[in-house]
């Protein structure tokens, strides 16, 4: 048997990446999978490789089952859409995980007003939307997980004053972003505790190879000695939804950090061992 077995999952950006990983052990686990993307074919993202044909031909292919579902997150009416979509597919979303993200990685100087919100429609409203209207089914049936993929860039720098930046140029929009978003995981899961629904934010330990880190330079690729592998990413979220509500409901916690802390593996590094996470992961 799978841990999840009989459950419907939704993953956003499972084209590529972190959500990709995350989308295949789901459905490796027994999930149906729907999975959430803008790039619906291969080649239809003009920077980087990875569709939903791709991810769902993938996992197809291993036995498992699930759907590609084309959705911009930072809409409304496309948030409803999916999860009426996802019902008609597979049934009521168990398991919801935000994972579509956006940055343009620029110094706020130069950020324009407009990508600053398309990027905070993405990253925090999305998944404020998602959850809206995956909710009422998780409540009337009284269990449910959301997981919130957050990142190290929501450890801010610290008081000043500063000699020299010790983060990404141009972080602070994606950092902030973040943060919001833990804070809103704690809210929420305090919020639903009552109704058996668990609700969580994680992070990796060390930076994810993704073909979106690599565009952007925060990562040298597969062979980088400071990186964890996608698949370490998509165990951590394995373990948040398939534990008990009373382990893990409110967690803002790190790849390699829970996965040591239950158990799944002897040893860690990065953010959670080696160095304390955001101030939401302390709480």
């Amino acid at each position: 048997m799978g841990k999840l077995d009989g459950r419907v999952a939704v993953v956003t950006g499972a084209s590529r990446g972190i959500g990709e990983a995350i989308a295949k052990l789901f459905a490796q686990e027994g999930a149906r999978v729907v999975c959430v993307a803008r790039t619906l074919h291969e080649g239809d993202h003009k920077l980087l490789p990875g569709s939903l044909d791709t991810t769902v031909a993938a996992i197809k292919a291993a036995g498992g089952q699930a759907a590609a579902v084309q959705c911009n997150v930072s809409d409304e009416a496309d948030c409803q859409r999916l999860v009426e979509e996802t019902k008609r597919l597979f049934g009521p979303c168990d398991i919801l995980v935000n994972n579509a993200a956006l940055s343009y990685f620029t110094p706020i100087v130069d950020y324009q007003p407009k990508r600053w919100i398309t990027a905070f429609s993405v990253d925090v409203h999305g998944p404020f939307m998602l959850s809206h209207f995956a909710l009422p089914d998780m409540i009337a049936r009284r269990r449910g997980a959301i997981i919130n993929i957050s990142s190290g860039a929501a450890i801010g720098p610290g008081r000043g004053p500063y000699k020299k930046p010790t983060r990404v140029l141009g972080g602070t929009m994606y950092g902030s972003a973040k943060a919001a978003l833990e804070r809103f995981t704690q809210g929420l899961a305090e919020e639903v505790y009552e109704h058996g629904i668990s609700v969580t934010a994680l992070s990796p330990s060390q930076v994810v190879p993704t073909p979106g880190a690599v565009y952007f330079h925060l990562s040298e690729g597969p062979n980088d000695p400071r990186a964890e592998p996608g698949e370490m990413m998509a165990r951590a979220a394995l373990l948040l939804a398939s534990e008990p509500v009373d382990k893990v409901t409110g967690r803002v916690t790190y790849s390699q950090a829970l996965l040591r802390e239950f158990g799944w593996i002897k040893a860690g590094k990065g953010i959670g061992i080696d160095s304390k996470g955001s101030g939401y992961s302390l709480i």
